[in-house]
């Protein structure tokens, strides 16, 4: 749905999204859901002149064996650390 959004703001004349930083995180419970949906919207995201963050990627497969089902807290430390790695070089990013 959200990549069906995306592209129907690309036909706005002007452009929501142009230069404003974007960040991609997914969540899947397989191995490969987060992986096609974030290749998706990258494609649509270069039509609305976004400044996509492209590296590193967070692509939180397995979701269900590193999130707390009853809080939503990601209690997997290698995959906090990972996020956290990830906002440091978003903001990083933004202040350019």
């Amino acid at each position: 749905m959200l990549k069906n959004a995306v592209d129907w703001l690309s036909r706005l004349p002007k452009q929501p999204f142009a230069n404003k930083p974007v960040l991609i995180q997914s969540a899947s419970q397989g191995a490969f859901g987060g992986v096609r949906a974030q290749l998706h919207l990258r494609h649509s995201l270069v039509f609305v002149e976004a400044r996509t963050f492209n590296r590193p990627e967070v692509i939180f497969a397995a979701v269900r064996t590193k999130v707390d089902p009853a809080t939503g807290e990601v209690t997997d430390p290698a995959t906090r650390g990972f996020i956290a790695d990830q906002l440091k070089a978003f903001a990083a990013f933004v202040r350019r």
